[in-house]
């Protein structure tokens, strides 16, 4: 079965963008976290399950209307849809938006990192 990448550019960009994007979250926990227990929360009780919930393993429009809609307030859809568009062409969400709502996550993680900076925040001692 012959495998291609639809449009090899933008799923640089996506992986790119979702890379970074994670890594400033990454920041932010670990600045967040006192200890282990802490650190390993947000990624086991957070994330994971926003995975799961966020089509990757299906796609959104096999879900009834309501829990298409509540899905959407779900971070990972995004990312999931603008790589799923970069390489067949299929999104459930609009290319456009999922860049958008992409470069508004990553936007929220630099602010709390600037936030943290500027402040201090469990930086000082």
């Amino acid at each position: 079965m012959p495998l291609g990448i639809a449009h090899p550019a933008w799923m640089i960009v996506f992986l790119v963008l979702t890379a970074v994007t994670f890594s400033m979250l990454g920041f932010v926990i670990g600045i967040w976290a006192e200890g282990f227990e802490q650190l390993q929360f947000v990624p086991l009780l957070v994330i994971t399950p926003l995975t799961f919930l966020g089509g990757t393993f299906y796609s959104i429009s096999v879900l009834p209307p309501a829990w298409q809609t509540v899905t959407l307030f779900n971070p990972v859809v995004y990312l999931v849809s603008a790589f799923r568009w970069s390489f067949y062409e299929i999104a459930d969400v609009n290319v456009a938006v999922s860049l958008a709502m992409t470069l508004a996550f990553l936007s929220a993680c630099v602010a709390a990192i600037w936030w943290i900076f500027r402040t201090g925040y469990r930086l000082k001692t």
